[in-house]
């Protein structure tokens, strides 16, 4: 059969041989699953099986495909069929093996469930616990499996706010800024919305980072981490540098977004529309070279520096991979003192303790590390820290990012008591947000922005006042870049 005359079907996908259909318009039935909470959704997984939950994503690349519709699409309780071009991809950050992008419903296939057999079957149960509000059409006044009795009001969820309150995400790649691993789409991967979830959620600021490894590293075989797996040629890791920091100024540009490069500038436009501070994972791209910090920091408007990331480099070890350097080089402490001196806030997120003990006793500016969580005895390789670690970065006068990775919480209310942990070692002014937004390989806790005002009601739930939500879910990091770029 000819690619025009047979259409790849699950089968097809599962065994590889969709792969000859690179580039055609196919289209394929299957499951909505969308990776935050929606009744509707422009972006979403298309899988093969009935999903059980809203955070059940397969393990099986294969068994699903990654969609970038044209249009928001109603998510539905029954399959459907989307028509889109397929993309075949390789080393894929999330680690998806297939896209449909340019994409639309075609029609809505026979597969379909009654309401009653559905809600019995226990999809739409563990939907309900894992997405709250995703089904609400398929609920009525008796029946309570949507929505959680203790969802948040908006009076209570906004109780913490404040005329001066700016909220900012201390860690970012929203908007699918990150260049792909995949070189057949490389920088053009597409873009997802920024302004309109920020908006919605109220988040002010974030804190937008591009990946200055992605070309030489990739996701683990076991799809469980990122992993280096090869040297990269002399001068890519800068190249790679420079055509992210393209991406970011495009992105900026569809979605209108504000630079913020100062503290007049954080004050002047932090409340008034949606704002990023450019930032950068990994100080890769410097090679080795400080004089590219004044480069990034003038051309590219860079004002958050985090100096490793999944592989270590010139700057110093990272705590997923064995130590090389002892901690921070005399590269990296010379990087750090030219991020003092310009203007930059420095981020040791992904570095070994050792590394923030020499980058603490370095600086003359609060560290940040911008997402974690902590644990009382981080395994080896882990990317959680020691309290004696985060109490490392909290004597500099810094912030600790807490993340919403699933591994670490099952929930929003597991995160916002992860938090209370980290002020329980630290104080509650050296606690921040950084949601790493479409930087895990599972679904976090934390999808989209729109969850804030949850984050916020659970964070009060735990014990924090009004005040001390407001500076842990910004006020806090602002005082750090007030302090550190001037």
């Amino acid at each position: 059969m000819t690619k025009e005359t047979m259409l790849p079907d699950w089968q097809a996908l599962s065994s590889g041989a969709a792969d000859a259909f690179d580039g055609t318009t196919i289209e394929l039935s299957g499951w909505m699953l969308p990776l935050d909470v929606a009744t509707e959704a422009d972006y979403f997984l298309l899988t093969r099986d009935v999903p059980c939950c809203g955070g059940c994503v397969p393990a099986d690349p294969r068994a699903c495909v990654e969609v970038f519709a044209t249009q928001l699409v109603p998510v539905r309780a029954q399959a459907v069929a989307i028509r889109g071009h397929l993309r075949v991809l390789t080393d894929d950050p999330a680690g998806w093996r297939y896209q449909l992008v340019d994409a639309a419903p075609a029609a809505v296939t026979t597969i379909t469930l009654s309401r009653r057999a559905f809600l019995a079957s226990g999809a739409a149960l563990g939907l309900a616990a894992c997405a709250p509000g995703r089904f609400a059409s398929y609920t009525d006044a008796t029946d309570h499996t949507a929505e959680p009795a203790s969802a948040p009001t908006d009076d209570a969820s906004n109780a913490w706010r404040t005329a001066s309150t700016l909220t900012i995400d201390m860690h970012s790649h929203s908007g699918h800024v990150t260049v792909s691993r995949d070189p057949a789409i490389g920088v053009n991967r597409p873009f997802l919305p920024v302004a309109a979830p920020m908006r919605a959620g109220g988040m002010n600021v974030i804190c937008l980072a591009i990946v200055a490894d992605t070309t030489a590293t990739r996701i683990s075989a076991d799809r469980r981490r990122f992993e280096a797996w090869r040297e990269p040629q002399p001068g890519e890791l800068y190249a790679l540098g420079q055509a992210s920091f393209k991406r970011v100024d495009e992105l900026i540009e569809r979605e209108q977004l504000q630079v913020v490069t100062d503290t007049a500038s954080l004050a002047a436009l932090g409340k008034t529309g949606p704002c990023v501070i450019v930032a950068a994972e990994g100080a890769d791209f410097l090679g080795g070279r400080v004089e590219r910090v004044d480069e990034v920091y003038t051309a590219h408007r860079l004002r958050h520096l985090q100096l490793t990331h999944y592989r270590v480099n010139e700057l110093g070890d990272i705590q997923t991979a064995p130590p090389v350097h002892d901690g921070l080089t005399d590269f990296g402490a010379d990087v750090v003192r030219r991020c003092n001196a310009l203007g930059i806030v420095v981020d040791v997120a992904h570095g070994t303790y050792d590394l923030v003990k020499r980058a603490a006793a370095t600086t003359t500016k609060p560290l940040v590390l911008s997402h974690t969580a902590l644990s009382t005895h981080p395994s080896t390789y882990s990317r959680l820290i020691s309290p004696d670690h985060a109490r490392a970065i909290a004597d500099t006068g810094g912030v600790i990012g807490v993340w919403p990775s699933s591994g670490s919480f099952h929930d929003l209310q597991g995160m916002a008591e992860g938090m209370k942990r980290m002020a329980d070692v630290v104080g509650v002014e050296h606690v921040g947000l950084g949601t790493d937004l479409y930087g895990f390989i599972s679904p976090p806790v934390f999808r989209r922005y729109q969850q804030l005002p949850a984050l916020a009601n659970a964070l009060i739930g735990t014990g924090f006042s009004a005040g001390e939500v407001g500076m842990i879910l910004g006020g806090n990091y602002r005082r750090v870049f007030e302090a550190s770029v001037g």
